[in-house]
């Protein structure tokens, strides 16, 4: 029963991440994003290629989705299964990433789901694990001016910060102490396979960042990157 649970966590979550916000803007006007900029349908290419606008309604809707994802997966399971809070929330947000970066009807060329795991980190009601993302991401951002480098910092940081308050046992919303270590150890798991997926999908942006080449906040593009 309760791997069943698992996997219905993780296809509520994926048809959640279905929702492509960059995607539906583009066919609006008429395209797909994907053929035009860094072919991403996220928040940064929407940002880029339909506008501030756009960009912002795209941070918002992919984020939204993963936060009420997790609050469907609080009211309608988490009742049943409270020893499992964390894990199932945890299932639901990996759901919503994988069904945002690999959707099918996209033949699974989605997003890089950051702001996705955004939501899910929001979704989790923990104030201080928001915090602290929160300031990674637009600290390092601002101070490198590089967005790519302050998402994979705050994914980073998500996964440190599970890790850190599980075995603390101060998860906001979370009995950690009472939960089994095998449970744990399940969660920690679970958080680094969402922020791999953040590494790989980004593996692009991490050989520009090394190489020197990755595009500012405000830099022109020279041309189109592929």
């Amino acid at each position: 029963m309760e791997l069943a649970i698992r996997a219905i966590c993780i296809a509520i979550g994926y048809v959640f991440g279905l929702f492509q916000t960059s995607y539906l803007l583009g066919k609006l006007k008429h395209e797909d994003i994907r053929d035009f900029g860094s072919g991403n349908a996220g928040t940064t290419n929407a940002m880029r290629v339909l506008g501030k606008k756009a960009g912002i309604l795209t941070f918002l809707g992919d984020c939204i989705k993963a936060v009420l994802c997790l609050l469907l997966v609080k009211l309608l399971l988490i009742p049943y299964f409270p020893d499992l809070k964390l894990i199932l929330e945890l299932y639901a947000g990996f759901g919503v990433v994988l069904g945002h970066n690999y959707p099918f009807y996209m033949g699974f060329k989605g997003g890089k789901g950051i702001a996705a795991t955004g939501g899910v980190i929001i979704g989790l009601a923990d104030p201080k694990l928001f915090a602290v993302s929160f300031v990674i991401f637009f600290g390092v951002t601002l101070i490198s001016k590089y967005v790519s480098l302050g998402s994979l910092c705050m994914i980073a940081g998500f996964f440190i910060q599970i890790v850190v308050y599980g075995q603390l046992g101060i998860l906001s919303g979370v009995d950690t102490k009472g939960v089994t270590n095998a449970h744990l150890i399940e969660a920690y798991a679970i958080a680094f396979v969402i922020a791999a997926f953040a590494f790989v999908r980004h593996r692009g942006n991490i050989m520009r960042l090394l190489n020197g080449t990755e595009r500012r906040i405000g830099q022109k593009k020279k041309e189109e990157e592929k």
